[in-house]
Order: C-alpha cells, then structure tokens, then sequence
C-alpha cells in the first residue's frame, strides 16, 4: 500500500502532514483563509500566544517573540499579514501600514560591502541602531512610492494618489524629502520627477531666481555691447573695455554658480548622505540626482541624516508616520524574521546577537503609533539571559510583550493537525478525525502523548506522516488495514522523539 491509497481510502484530497515550511505549505495557506472564522478549523492553526503577539492593531505596540526552528515563526508572520489585511478592510480610518524586515541579504550585503573588514562578524558587529532604521524607512518608503508613482512592481493606487493630492503641501513635501533619500528603486530619480508632479513642490521659485540672475547679467552686458557698436565715441574705450570685463566676470559667476557650485553642493551632500545611509547602497550620484528635485529650504543638512545621530532617523520616522496617517495608516507594524536565514549570518548565534542587539532600545520599541514585532531564534534567548541587568534596563523587555518561548503542547498540536486534517478532506467526504486513522487500541490520549514529545508543528507533522508511510509500508492493499495500529506509533514515536532529542542537544540536524 502506498499513502496516496491510504489517503484516498479515507476520502482525504491531499496529504494534510507533508508540509514543514508555512511559506511553501498550501494546507496552511487554506487553513489561514479559514481563520476568519472563529469556530473552523482555521482557528485552531493559530497558536495560543497569538494575541498578545498582534496586540491591538488599532493602537500598535511591540512583541519579542522567540521560538526554536519550526516552532511557527514564520507561520506566525503570515497570520499576522492576515489579520492586518482583515483589519484594515473592516476599519479603514484604522488602517495599519505592514512593512516587512525580513529579506535580511540585500542589507547586510550592502554593509558588508562598505565595511572595511572582511570578517562577517566584525560587519555584524559593527552594525548600528540608525542602520537598521535605515533600512526599515527605505522598506515603508519605497512601497509608498510604489503605489504613488507606478514606476514599479505594480500599478499606482489611484485612491492613494487622490488622497495623496489632497494633503497639504507641507506633508507633500515631507514625502518627497524621504522618497529622495530612501527609495531603493533602480529607477529613484525618475520616481522623485514622478513624486514631485504629484507633490506640486517643484523649485520653480529656485528655477526663476536663477533664469532672473542670467537675465540680468545679460542685461548689463548686452548694454556695453550695444553701446559700443552704437555710440562709440559716447565713453571712452577704457571704461566700455572695463565695463565689459566687469559684466563679463559677472555673468561668469552667475553661471559658475548655477552650474557649478550648486550641483557641487547638492554633490556634496548627497556624499555625506551616502556614507551615511550604509544599509541602502545608493551612490552619490543616484541621491544627488533625487535631491535636486528637492528645494533647498527642504533639503538642508539639518534635516538629513548625514551624521550617525538617532535623533535624525527619528525624525525621519516621526515624517513617515504623519504621511501614512494622512493617507489613512495611522499605525505602522514591522515584522523582524528569518534573522538566522541571510548568508553573512548562516544560523551563527554570536552573528544573530550582533544583528538583534542594537534594536533592543526601549526608545526604539517603544514609538508612537510604531509596533515592532520581533520573531528570533530561540538561540538568542539563551544569550539575552546572560546579558547584565544595565542591558535589561536599556531593553526594558518588560514593555515588550515578551514570549520566552514559543512552545506546543500535545493538546494543541493535537488540534492544529485535526484542522489540517479536516482542511484536506474532500468537498463531499463525511467529517473525519485524526483518531479516524487509528486502531481501537489507540487512545487518544496516546495519541497527545506523542505529539507532547514532539514539542513543535514541523516534529509533529513529520511524525504523523510518518506513522502514515510505516504503515503502508508493512501492509498490502488487498488485506485492507486502514488503520494505524498502536505498534507502529509507538516504534514511530521511540524514533522521532530520540531525534528531537539529539536535535535539542545539537547532536544531529533537523
């Protein structure tokens, strides 16, 4: 017997235990549709602690969660994308604005590239707050443009252009300001024109000075000119000759300082931005090209992040924050996961802790209108508990929502795979059971036992299937045993809790 005869014996259209990552797992993509539904089996794939993960969406807090691999870190960021999408649709003046910090490579490649060690860890190490606020604000930045432009992944939101339109001119502004030094888009100098159509805040006032400053150096110039082809005898060939060199040096300077000295400076600026905003990657060029579409008043250096100074980044935080809030997000929720996945990291723990440390800033977590949901690895657990208590102080994870750790028990892994379950039963198949799948000599409180010692959904799922494929593999279809029997779940439970063991103890891989 094979499981594809076993499954379809019992009127199941696929295999509900095959899945161990959530983004790739269709059943859990079905179940997560279900969930809106309070008594279905999607509420059941929902962990216990989920709750007090999301917090009230209608006032954004932060949440420091911290789980071992296939625990439901992952599954839990797409349920919090979920409920954000559902909240959103049923309070549109409550609206929350999602912005993922979870495709860690490009960043860290950007900072390992401008660092002046070769050592990953030393790049890691040296890694700041206003980095990865940085990053953070180029991340909620570049989709707003996205949407406002179209010059992107999509098409433009034409409610939130109307919207956008609406705003005053002030805020228009603002947006502008962090379009041009945060949007990542290969194509940022085209979306600032873009933005700037929109924001009606082109420097036509800087535009006039200047066309004014050419016209007049012309004007003293012409006249020298005209008066010695017309009236040469009028002056004296002395005074038309230095009153020549005098509006020629003139006019030479206006130009000089249209086409020169103002690129240099906008030149200049945007160097110091750009060595600032290490986690972008931007070159001087690509900024400088932004910020001339700026105007001056709004491009000064005192309103840029050019020094390594947080007070700047927060600024520009508190910016984004009150453009979202005009069109219709008041609050803002960033994901942190997969911290251990990127390549300079590599599920390094002493990496992990560079990386996380420096967000473990009370000021940082604790922002107006700013949720900042954090999903580590359960290896930083063990290392935040040996930090002093002035680190504690600082971090004030008493604030955070903090979960220690994302554990299942056996009832609740028991109903999480009872949902999958019944997720995969076909449209007409009578309702149906885990312990449907069993002999009579197993109880169903043998049954949660095992999966007690799995400890997570991934274990779980791997020991059911496996129950399942030992099964088909000890009968034939002619004798029709379709039913597990308690043999085969105790050798299967022996085997797979003696493996997470060794896994725990990491003494062999998952």
């Amino acid at each position: 017997m094979n499981t594809s005869m076993f499954f379809e014996h019992w009127r199941i259209a696929e295999n509900p235990f095959r899945g161990e990552e959530a983004r790739s797992d269709a059943v859990f993509a079905r179940l997560a549709g279900a969930a809106s539904q309070p008594a279905g089996p999607g509420a059941q794939s929902v962990h216990s602690d989920f709750e007090k993960i999301v917090g009230e969406l209608g006032r954004p807090s932060s949440s420091i969660v911290f789980g071992e691999k296939g625990s439901g870190k992952t599954a839990i960021r797409m349920q919090l994308a979920d409920r954000i999408a559902r909240h959103n649709q049923q309070s549109p003046s409550q609206r929350v604005f999602l912005v993922p910090y979870d495709d860690l490579n490009g960043t860290l490649d950007r900072l390992h590239t401008r660092s002046s060690s070769k050592d990953s860890l030393k790049t890691l190490q040296g890694m700041r707050l206003v980095d990865h606020i940085d990053a953070i604000l180029a991340s909620a930045v570049t989709r707003i443009t996205d949407r406002l432009t179209g010059l992107g992944p999509s098409r433009a939101d034409a409610d939130l252009v109307k919207a956008f339109r609406r705003q005053p001119k002030l805020l228009r502004a603002e947006m502008l300001l962090l379009q041009a030094v945060y949007d990542l888009s290969d194509l940022s100098a085209e979306r600032t024109a873009r933005l700037a159509k929109l924001t009606r805040t082109l420097p036509h006032r800087e535009v006039l000075v200047w066309a004014f400053a050419v016209a007049l150096g012309w004007l003293p110039l012409g006249g020298v000119v005209a008066l010695f082809f017309l009236r040469p005898d009028a002056v004296p060939e002395t005074v038309l000759a230095g009153a020549g060199i005098a509006c020629a040096g003139l006019y030479l300077a206006i130009l000089v300082g249209r086409f020169v000295w103002h690129p240099l400076t906008i030149r200049r600026l945007a160097h110091r931005l750009s060595r600032q905003l290490r986690s972008l990657g931007r070159s001087d060029a690509s900024i400088a090209r932004s910020l001339s579409q700026v105007r001056s008043a709004d491009r000064a250096w005192q309103r840029l992040p050019v020094t390594d100074s947080d007070e700047q980044r927060y600024a520009m935080l508190d910016r984004l924050r009150h453009v979202l809030g005009a069109l219709g997000y008041p609050g803002v929720i960033v994901v942190i996961d997969r911290v251990d996945e990127p390549t300079l990291i590599a599920g390094d723990p002493e990496k992990m802790r560079a990386f996380v440390w420096p967000m473990l800033n009370n000021k940082f977590l604790q922002q107006e209108g700013f949720g900042i949901k954090m999903l580590l690895p359960i290896e930083l657990r063990h290392a935040l508990f040996r930090e002093s208590s002035a680190f504690f102080q600082e971090a004030r994870l008493d604030k955070q929502s903090l979960v220690e750790r994302l554990s299942w028990t056996g009832p609740m892994l028991y109903d999480l795979c009872e949902a999958r379950l019944r997720v995969c039963a076909a449209p007409d198949a009578p309702p149906i059971g885990l312990m449907d799948l069993f002999a009579e000599d197993v109880t169903r409180q043998d049954l949660i036992d095992a999966l007690d010692q799995m400890h997570q959904p991934r274990d779980a799922f791997k020991f059911l299937y496996r129950c399942v494929s030992e099964h088909c593999s000890n009968v034939t279809a002619e004798q029709g045993h379709w039913r597990i029997p308690r043999l085969v779940l105790d050798t299967v439970r022996k085997q797979e809790s003696e493996r997470v063991q060794g896994l725990y103890r990491g003494i062999r891989p998952a």
